[in-house]
């Protein structure tokens, strides 16, 4: 049976890369699962949760010679020394940024799986490790802005005062930035953002930012879903917008970063000096560069201005029971696609681009970097202003013309007069209130947006009360067909009016919880 080793990271870190939750599924896929004593002592999971849920506790060096090594961070060259021959490791090892390690791994009769990455497609979303300690770390970033900031987030009146809600810039809208956005707008910030990609305005809006367009003539498309470097003409246009807002804004937290690449710089000494004093910058790409002029990578620096710049790296560690269980929960999804018959055994197919992507030594061989996968659809067409483009293009499907419609319009009232010209009394008056609601309902709900159909029809439902009444009026009719017709009338817009009012209900408290935590 295949072993795998759950070992303790070094340093500061605490973090582990399973948790009791992901050794139960692991045991599951038939593994057996060792872990080194202490290995999650410090996100809070002691050795018995762990023995609890199948898992054998060991010494390290049991647990570096198992078959498969589950890691967070890279690991040093005597770690790398004390894998078994033929052994599997697999962590966040960054490839790209550390040629060195690569080259330390392909030294050894291993093989060397980067979790770190994993392309971003559809179907491995459940790996990405850098989405999920992304958003850790964008909502941990406003958490410590928040700490150094020494007032609220949220506008108040009180009787002391007012107080005026505090201004927000984040500049990078993936997934920190989004986390960031949402975790200080739910404080009650003032958020604003910037990105490249006009594509994230929406995204923007709906978790309570601003976003602020960068008004040059490019176009931001990704081959790979990661950022890529901007033109001269975008770096200047916001450089201008950046500098405006560090004099405006109380806290600014930057996302911005390239894979294989330094990280671009977004505030210059100047604008830093240009802050109020008592403001906050946190650097989230300190670790690669920084996009700050006077970040320290893992420092705190307060400036001569009174600016405090923080560049702490550790941001996912420093939540980090959270953080072990998503990034458990992702390797627990790449070991389930390596283990696809939950035999115990680790197979590696090139012919999934998944696997391949994340395979950077392969039994003592070099692997990186692997074939570029394209996971982004062409940018959309231009329309052409010239009429032979125009003529070239698909046309959009054309409806009914006017002369058709006359002439379903007269057929219709044709046929309604014919009805009513045989049909006995007192049916003709029923049929044409029938005709002529529907009609009017056709007309009303068909120039309605779609998304506001739900909540428009919960409150129009209430016409249903009239069905209502007429019914219990056709209940005691003689007739037992009429009264079961009648009750089922009852029932059914019943059903119909409770329900739309529930609906409204629960949407007008989703927006009074939202309102709420804005004040």
């Amino acid at each position: 049976m295949t072993s795998i080793g759950i070992v303790a990271e070094l340093g500061q870190e605490s973090r582990v890369a399973a948790t009791p939750v992901t050794v139960k599924q692991l045991l599951g896929l038939g593994y057996e699962v060792v872990v080194e004593k202490g290995a999650g002592e410090s996100a809070s999971f002691r050795d018995e949760a762990y023995a609890e849920a199948g898992a054998a506790i060991v010494g390290a060096d049991e647990a570096w010679g198992s078959d498969v090594v589950l890691r967070v961070n890279p690991p040093t060259e005597d770690e790398i020394g004390r894998l078994a021959v033929g052994a599997t490791l697999i962590g966040s090892l960054s490839p790209g940024l550390r040629p060195e390690l690569v080259e330390a791994l392909a030294a050894r009769p291993i093989t060397a799986l980067a979790l770190d990455a994993v392309p971003r497609i559809s179907r491995a979303q459940s790996m990405d490790v850098l989405s999920s300690m992304a958003n850790i770390a964008g909502y941990r970033a406003v958490i410590e802005a928040a700490h150094e900031f020494g007032r609220f987030f949220t506008g108040q009146v009180t009787a002391a005062g007012k107080v005026a809600p505090a201004k927000v810039l984040v500049a990078g809208a993936g997934v920190a930035g989004l986390a960031a956005i949402g975790a200080a707008s739910s404080l009650g910030a003032i958020v604003r953002a910037t990105d490249p990609r006009p594509e994230v305005a929406d995204q923007v809006k709906s978790i309570g930012g601003t976003y602020l367009k960068v008004e040059v003539e490019e176009e931001m498309n990704s081959s790979d879903g990661y950022a890529k470097a901007t033109s001269e003409a975008y770096n200047a246009r916001a450089a201008e917008i950046y500098s405006e807002q560090a004099r405006d804004v109380d806290i600014i937290i930057t996302t911005a970063l390239i894979p294989g690449r330094p990280a671009p710089k977004l505030l210059t000494a100047e604008d830093v000096a240009g802050m109020k004093p008592g403001s906050v910058i946190v650097d989230m790409a300190a670790g690669q560069g920084g996009n700050v002029d006077g970040s320290v990578a893992g420092e705190r620096i307060m400036t001569d201005n009174g600016v405090v710049i923080l560049g702490y790296t550790d941001l996912p560690a420093r939540l980090p029971a959270q953080a072990s269980q998503l990034y458990g929960t992702n390797m627990l999804n790449l070991l389930k696609l390596l283990t696809k018959d939950k035999d115990g055994v680790l197979r590696i197919d090139f012919d999934d681009v998944v696997q391949r992507s994340v395979t950077v030594v392969r039994d003592g061989e070099k692997t990186w970097p692997p074939p570029p996968v394209q996971v982004s659809a062409a940018p959309a067409a231009k329309m052409d202003a010239a009429p032979a483009a125009e003529s070239t293009a698909p046309k959009k499907k054309q409806g009914l013309s006017a002369a058709g419609k006359a002439g379903l319009f007269a057929a219709g009232i044709a046929a309604l007069f014919l009805v009513n010209a045989v049909a006995p009394a007192p049916l003709p008056q029923h049929f044409t209130v029938l005709m002529l609601s529907i009609v009017v309902g056709f007309y009303v709900i068909g120039k309605v947006h779609h998304a506001l159909h739900t909540p428009l029809m919960s409150v129009t439902n209430a016409i249903s009360g009239i069905i209502v009444v007429g019914a219990l009026l056709q209940v005691t009719s003689e007739n037992p067909v009429m009264q079961v017709l009648a009750a089922v009338a009852v029932l059914l817009a019943s059903i119909n009016i409770f329900g739309g009012f529930a609906v409204t209900r629960r949407m007008l408290a989703m927006f009074s919880r939202g309102d709420g935590a804005r004040r």
